[in-house]
Formats: C-alpha cells, sequence, structure tokens
C-alpha cells in the first residue's frame, strides 16, 4: 500500500486534504500528520513514505526549506518521495511548481486539481516501479530554484526589490562594531541565531538571517554550497568527495573543509 505524510499547520486544511485524498485515492494510507517542518524531515525520515504533501509555509520551517533538508538526508538506495506542496498563492505566481518533478495544490482545495495531481504521482510511482529512485537532478533544481525565489521574498514566483550590495559587514563584538569588508570575506555560515563571517584570519558574529545576506551578495561572487553556507567562489581551492560520496569545499585561506549538500553539488563537476 502506498503511504503518504502530510504536513501542514492549520487542522481543517489537513483535513480537508486527508477527506479529499481517501476519494481520489482510496488506496493511500496517511501515515503520519504533522504540523511544522521540523517534524515533517523527522517523520519522513523515520518513515520513508512513498508522497509528502507540505505546505510551504509552516511554523518552525518552511515546507521548502524541510524539503530541502531531507533531499540532503535521505539515505541511499531509498527512493526519495514524490512531493506535493500545498500554497495558498494564486495560479501565476506557482508557475515554477508545474512543469517539472514537484507538483502543487492550491489552498483551498481544488477537487479537479487534486485528482490531476494524484494521477500524475501514481504515474510517477508507477514509472519507478520496484527499483530505488535517488533523488535526481530535476527534483534538486526545482528545489533551488524554489528556494531562490523565496528567499527575501515574501512569494515565489515574484520578484523582491533589489537590494543594495552590501559592501562592508557591521559585526559587533563587545562594545564595537568591526567593520569587515566584503571584499575579504571567505564564508558566510549560519550557526543556531547566528552566522559566522569567516575571513582569512578572523571569525564573526553577526544575527542578521543569511537569507537576508545572500539578497545582497553577488550570486557570482559567493556560490551556495548548503542551505547554510556561502562560500567566495574564487577562493575555492579543491573540491573533494569522501568514500561515501560525500562533497566537501577546500578555501584558500581556511584550514577547515565546509560540506557541499546534495542539492548543490551539481555545479561542482570536472570540466
Amino acid at each position: 500500500m502506498t503511504r503518504a505524510l502530510i504536513a501542514e499547520d492549520e487542522p481543517l486544511l489537513a483535513d480537508a486534504l486527508q477527506q479529499e485524498l481517501a476519494r481520489a485515492w482510496p488506496g493511500l494510507q496517511i501515515a503520519a500528520r504533522v504540523g511544522d517542518g521540523l517534524s515533517a524531515v523527522r517523520e519522513a525520515l523515520a518513515l520513508a513514505p512513498e508522497v509528502l504533501f507540505f505546505d510551504i509555509r509552516m511554523p518552525g520551517q518552511s515546507g521548502l526549506e524541510a524539503a530541502a533538508e531531507l533531499a540532503d538526508a535521505w539515505p541511499e538506495g531509498t527512493p526519495f518521495p514524490a512531493l506535493v506542496f500545498l500554497t495558498a498563492y494564486d495560479q501565476y505566481a506557482v508557475q515554477a511548481f508545474e512543469a517539472q518533478a514537484v507538483d502543487y495544490l492550491l489552498k483551498p482545495l481544488q477537487r479537479g486539481r487534486l485528482e490531476k495531481t494524484v494521477a500524475r504521482v501514481q504515474a510517477l510511482l508507477a514509472a519507478r516501479g520496484s527499483g530505488a529512485q535517488p533523488v535526481n537532478e530535476a527534483t534538486l533544481a526545482q528545489l533551488r530554484q524554489l528556494l531562490a525565489s523565496a528567499s527575501g521574498a515574501g512569494t515565489p514566483g515574484i520578484a523582491a526589490p533589489a537590494a543594495a550590495p552590501l559592501r562592508f559587514i557591521q559585526a559587533g563584538s563587545g562594545g564595537r562594531i568591526d567593520m569587515v569588508p566584503v571584499d575579504e570575506v571567505l564564508v558566510f555560515e549560519a550557526a543556531d541565531k547566528y552566522v559566522r563571517v569567516l575571513t582569512a584570519g578572523r571569525e564573526h558574529l553577526v544575527r542578521t538571517p543569511l537569507r537576508e545576506l545572500l539578497a545582497q551578495l553577488d550570486t557570482q561572487q559567493f556560490w551556495q554550497i548548503h542551505r547554510g553556507t556561502l562560500v567566495r567562489a574564487s577562493a575555492i581551492a579543491s573540491v573533494v568527495r569522501s568514500e561515501s560520496g560525500k562533497q566537501s569545499v577546500l578555501l584558500h585561506g581556511r584550514p577547515e573543509a565546509f560540506a557541499v549538500s546534495r542539492l548543490y553539488a551539481a555545479q561542482f563537476r570536472a570540466m
């Protein structure tokens, strides 16, 4: 029997989805229902369902962020679930969902759209057969696009106003503020409630969220290699792969290695 996980923070909408799925797909078993992104990741990894229904806006961690974390943490050899996002945005704002590996359902639920989604998911699962399907590049590319669209903007598919480019990072340290030129920064790395700002010789902490910093940085100069890590492209010395297949970046001027998530690994390929 095909199993699904529903992650939706509004109980009435979760109830409605479960009822409509029971009508449109009687053979589908709802393995779990959760109301936040962190629980969605935990339960999905524990249960390994075939289908995920993730609300985009959830407390703690968005559906997009939860899906990205799952794509990175999903065990090798286990088929990655068919992924369906729930969104309250209108048809024009969700054009990015229409194409490839990720489907969507508009809230409030529309029966015809749900039936179309069920048919697409059933066809996808049937095409997979019994063979394990890894997290494919189409899914990863779609997630990267949606995450980039959502960062700093309120509505996917609607561009946010361009932010002024950062020239300095103002890092508080005790009773003073250090003015760190962005040209000297090698790494921005999210760490709990702070972002670590690393230069060749120093480390600074700032409270500005990484997504806000990203909106003010040149993405040709700073490459995202993990959902919580940006590195200066010109400082990359090499990319190494472990026996388990995990990639790490080594930088000129820093002794440590920085993990590359599966979501962003495609940008490092030999020519």
